[in-house]
């Protein structure tokens, strides 16, 4: 088809200008201490999340494409849910999974790592299969309120919230342990691939270019690569851990978890709410091009995700080690990594908006004035560095889910109160506002409370 010589684009842009923006960092990487290994894990992590912006990007293009802005804006609705349900079944225990295994590691605790890794991953799946089973008998009930075209792909999007949410809780572990390779990979390049590779055996076979279709292939992609992840930390646990007795803190660790399930759910809130209350007023085809331009203009969050997830981990540890110096220097140095490979990609998507937003259909580019406003908020909280995971890392979970609660209310509030008025612009600022306020919550937090600086205008240049 035509569409498919044209998607092949945002991957060679996104690796070409990735690359640069990763080769600064590399000659930085001369040593063998704590500070090169973590600048090596946010590189590992930074490839990673480029390839994975890259292999999303293209999905999305190729099911834009084939689905028609329709069909697609209903498969963008159902999958947001599953990320919202996924995201929600692991109790928190995913963030947890990375501040406890360190600490427990540190101190030699080899039992409780055994059994939190154990009973997070049962956790997750047993509350995932509860809430996709309440999810079925619940759109059964209520019948004809939910028919139409979201009904059927609804049904199948819930058979991939249990293991969406194991998955999440692998991520934790991997990154708990530095395993960037097994936290990452598989749910952020194998399972866009297996995603594709379904859609294409889909039209090879001439099955109907639909959500239900895309769903089908959600399952497959979403079961298959969180398997996969499985068998293979098992694998690396089995050569780490060793068979200790697994012991259990359940208390401990939900008196962690909680108030950062809470924070999770902020933040799907914060990443969602504008794609759900499009979809209460305005068509699956609105939605579908809000949601290629927030993709887009997101692809500069991957920075800040790699960068928290190189050193969650090792803020846990400096912090167990009660060595404050040297944390204020790290955090410094993360700050910094953050912040300006996002501004630059942010100027080079934005240079290339009108022309990404085209892959998607002709109809897609009109939606270049949510890029311009996401970009602000988007910066906005790169500006803070990965605040998130130092706040929590560090013991204030309990205030980094304030501010997420408050941030993700006032986004709900903003979202409906701007979308009917000014539709898909009104759901962008709605976003944008929320997370400069979170950003800016944050930075009163980490300076109050932790008597650290994260703004980048206190830690540029410093070392």
């Amino acid at each position: 088809m035509s569409g498919s010589t044209a998607t092949t684009e945002p991957a060679h842009l996104a690796i070409s200008w990735s690359a640069s923006l990763a080769a600064g960092m590399r000659q930085a990487m001369v040593g063998t201490g704590d500070r090169e290994r973590t600048q090596r894990d946010a590189i590992a992590a930074f490839s990673v999340r480029v390839v994975s912006a890259a292999l999303l990007y293209l999905s999305q293009i190729v099911l834009a494409r084939w689905m028609g802005s329709s069909e697609y804006g209903i498969y963008v609705f159902v999958w947001t849910w599953v990320l919202v349900l996924g995201g929600l079944c692991h109790l928190g225990l995913s963030m947890a999974m990375i501040r406890l295994l360190p600490a427990y590691r540190e101190n030699g605790e080899i039992g409780l790592m055994r059994g939190l890794v154990f009973g997070g991953r049962l956790a997750a799946i047993a509350l995932g299969t509860i809430v996709a089973g309440a999810g079925l008998v619940g759109l059964w009930l209520l019948g004809p309120m939910v028919s139409g075209p979201y009904a059927m792909p609804l049904y199948l999007a819930l058979f991939c919230v249990p293991l969406f949410a194991l998955t999440d809780v692998q991520d934790g572990i991997g990154r708990g342990q530095a395993w960037m390779d097994l936290a990452l990979l598989p749910p952020y390049v194998l399972r866009p691939i297996l995603l594709l590779a379904a859609m294409l055996a889909a039209n090879h076979y001439g099955l109907p270019m639909r959500a239900e279709t895309a769903a089908g292939a959600a399952i497959f992609a979403t079961w298959t690569a969180a398997v996969v992840q499985l068998l293979l930390v098992n694998r690396r646990l089995g050569q780490t851990l060793g068979t200790a007795e697994r012991q259990y803190a359940w208390a401990g660790w939900f008196k962690v978890s909680l108030p950062l399930l809470v924070i999770a759910a902020c933040e799907l809130v914060l990443q969602n709410a504008d794609v759900l209350v499009i979809s209460r007023y305005m068509s699956p085809a609105d939605v579908g091009i809000y949601f290629a331009a927030a993709k887009t203009m997101s692809l500069i969050l991957f920075v800040h995700y790699a960068v928290g997830s190189a050193v969650a981990n090792r803020l846990s540890t400096l912090n167990a080690r009660g060595d404050r110096e040297q944390l204020r220097a790290f955090v410094r140095d993360a700050v910094n990594w953050t912040f300006w490979p996002s501004l630059a990609s942010a100027l080079i998507i934005l240079a290339l908006g009108y022309p990404l937003l085209s892959l998607f259909g002709p109809q897609f580019a009109t939606a270049y004035p949510v890029m311009l406003i996401l970009v602000v908020g988007f910066l906005a909280r790169a500006s803070m560095g990965p605040a998130e995971f130092l706040l929590n890392m560090l013991g204030e979970q309990q205030l980094c889910a304030a501010v997420l609660a408050v941030t993700a209310a006032l986004d709900i509030a903003l979202n409906f109160a701007l979308v009917p008025r000014y539709g898909l612009v009104g759901a962008a600022t709605a976003t944008s506002i929320s997370l400069a306020t979170a950003a800016l919550l944050n930075y009163v937090v980490a300076r109050r409370r932790l008597a650290i600086e994260i703004a980048i205008w206190n830690n540029v240049g410093k070392k």
